[in-house]
């Protein structure tokens, strides 16, 4: 009997959407799929009615299949002939165990081949609106395990040189340890103001983030009561500066502009006069007054609000400027008032 094959596809993070047109041609494609906990089962609509479906999730002290029978079923389906599609969340070599069944197939001669995934470690961040690299602000990041293979005599991650060597940190599986991982940090020199943002189920209807600093994070955690899965996210403006150890001197030479009075006191209470301050408050007032100003050519940084539209950074480049529009802070609704929302519109105090 000829060999099948076996494909390793990753899913992302959560979202079926973000899974690669390449994966979802394999599924409809698939005479077995063997998939994990955290897959959507969504996807599994895009597999033919014909094809066996094997559940091997695994999480926390619950492993319906350990990694080496994983191993043994992808060998033995692809030796029955069989096109075998074993799903697996976020990237498979990332941080997975996508490389120890590449070996075990590799060791039996079956053909295989990987189909990478969109990770958890960027995508998370960035459906949380925090980027995890931005020009002047962050110029690396690291991924980091938060969960290490405990039949490891010691830890593998070199923590003195990670604490302060890389701008972003990102762990995954690190809900167990976060207590670790934050005590890790300080005693290796990370300020303990350093932001910090925990984020649950990222990527679906679910998601959920927990923000705080290295000092109060696991606290804030457990008021929530956040359960795993989570991406941890180290590392965002002027507590950005703080973990630099700089303050507002830094903007000496540099030109401060406000959009309205009150981000002005604001800045005022950290010491920086803004230099402009628009006569109407607003994008379209802010960019009519800076046409006074020579700004061809100049270099703006934008830290504002993530759901900020692009009317503003749109203007000030239409002045011939450029322009770095970064997300400081998350706006975010208050669950009381939609709460309260749903009950207008259910009794039909409000119409919309």
């Amino acid at each position: 009997m000829k060999c099948g094959t076996v494909n390793l596809v990753g899913t992302g993070p959560g979202d079926p959407g973000l899974i690669s047109v390449k994966g979802l041609g394999l599924l409809g494609q698939a005479d077995v799929v063997i998939y994990d906990r955290l897959i959507d089962e969504r996807l599994l609509d895009s597999v033919p009615s014909t094809a066996e479906r094997i559940y091997v999730g695994k999480s926390a002290g619950e492993h319906i299949k350990s990694q080496p029978e994983i191993n043994q079923l992808l060998v033995e389906e692809a030796k029955k002939g069989k096109a075998v599609v074993r799903l697996k969340g976020g990237d498979p070599f990332v941080l997975g165990r996508g490389g120890e069944e590449a070996e075990v197939l590799k060791q039996n001669h079956i053909p295989f081949e990987v189909i990478p995934g969109v990770s958890s470690a960027v995508a998370v961040p960035a459906y949380a609106g925090i980027p995890v690299t931005h020009r002047g602000v962050a110029s690396s990041f690291a991924v980091v395990t938060g969960h290490e293979d405990p039949s490891k005599d010691s830890s593998s991650i070199a923590w003195e040189k990670l604490a302060t060597g890389v701008d972003t940190l990102l762990f995954l599986m690190g809900m167990q340890n976060l207590p670790k991982i934050v005590a890790e940090l300080v005693k290796h020199g990370r300020s303990a103001d350093t932001p910090i943002a925990v984020i649950k189920d990222g990527t679906t209807p679910r998601q959920k983030t927990v923000v705080g600093s290295l000092f109060d994070i696991v606290a804030r955690v457990e008021e929530q009561h956040l359960g795993p899965p989570v991406v941890v996210v180290v590392g965002a403006f002027f507590r950005r500066l703080h973990s630099l150890r700089l303050d507002s001197r830094a903007f000496h030479g540099l030109k401060i502009g406000a959009i309205g009075p009150a981000t002005a006191e604001a800045l005022e209470m950290k010491g920086i006069i803004p230099d402009y301050l628009p006569g109407v408050y607003t994008s379209q007032g802010f960019i009519a007054g800076l046409k006074s100003w020579d700004v061809n050519g100049q270099r703006f940084l934008l830290p504002r609000a993530d759901i900020a539209d692009q009317e503003l950074t749109q203007g000030i480049s239409r002045l011939g400027a450029e322009v770095h529009d970064i997300a400081a802070y998350r706006t975010v609704p208050a669950v009381n008032a939609i709460t309260r929302a749903q009950q207008m519109l259910s009794s039909g105090e409000i119409d919309v």
